[in-house]
């Protein structure tokens, strides 16, 4: 069964595309304006921003664009303001859901991401109704041809890592959001690229969907991610290997 980080995999594999990258670059920046704007631009002073630039360096963004993102936010280059917002609901086969945004016009973004979810067969749901099964977690997806389980292990763990899962073709590290840029960090400098790392949201609990909800489902969190204001969407499903890799081809 494949779940919300297969799928997710799957989002960073695509972003890879010269089209898609400068999206995701767009949606980083967001994330560094807000930092910068809510605690200054020094990442040393600044956890929030330090995280932001882990991420964005992470997705192999120029420093040019960090550093510009940054000056956006302090005030020193003039540029748009952004506001977090969170929303829950469900998806087809009762799949919990989470979209997490940044926006310059909350009263917009509601209404499409609304749509999104009515026309993609979910519903928009109250404050705090799937948020309690979701924990924050550092994750940091390496391939298995890339590095050896032990190896991985003992230089992950050291920087301080909760643990290493494997997840079939690829080792998923994952830290306490906190510990994510130390452990990043670590990972790099022993000559390691991963091929994904975020801090991101796990589901504390799975509902599987099944074979005739799950291509709907899938089609769903496709159409929320490609939004220009959704920075994450989060999801507790398990669907088929079977059709993933359908929806994914």
């Amino acid at each position: 069964m494949a779940g919300h980080s297969k799928w997710a995999n799957r989002i960073h594999r695509k972003t890879r595309q010269d089209a898609k990258r400068s999206k995701l670059f767009a949606k980083l920046s967001r994330v560094l304006i807000v930092a910068a704007r809510e605690g200054g631009g020094n990442p040393d002073m600044n956890p929030k921003l330090r995280l932001a630039v882990a991420q964005a360096k992470a997705a192999a963004m120029p420093n040019d664009n960090i550093e510009n993102a940054i000056k956006r936010g302090t005030g020193e280059i003039e540029g748009a303001s952004y506001e977090n917002a969170l929303y829950e609901g469900y998806g087809p086969g009762g799949a919990a859901l989470m979209v997490e945004v940044l926006t310059d016009n909350k009263q917009r973004t509601v209404a499409e991401v609304r749509n999104l979810l009515r026309n993609g067969g979910g519903n928009m749901g109250e404050a705090g109704c799937v948020m309690w099964n979701f924990e924050s977690k550092g994750v940091i997806v390496l391939p298995k041809d890339a590095v050896d389980e032990e190896t991985l292990f003992d230089t992950a763990v050291e920087a301080g890592a909760e643990d290493v899962l494997d997840e079939g073709d690829t080792w998923e590290v994952r830290t306490d959001p906190q510990d994510f840029a130390a452990v990043l960090e670590a990972i790099q400098a022993a000559g390691l690229e991963p091929d994904r790392a975020e801090v991101t949201m796990i589901p504390k609990t799975t509902t599987p969907v099944d074979d005739k909800e799950a291509p709907k489902l899938l089609r769903l969190l496709d159409n929320l991610n490609e939004h220009d204001d959704v920075q994450q969407v989060y999801a507790n499903f398990e669907v088929s290997d079977e059709v993933l890799e359908a929806v994914a081809g």
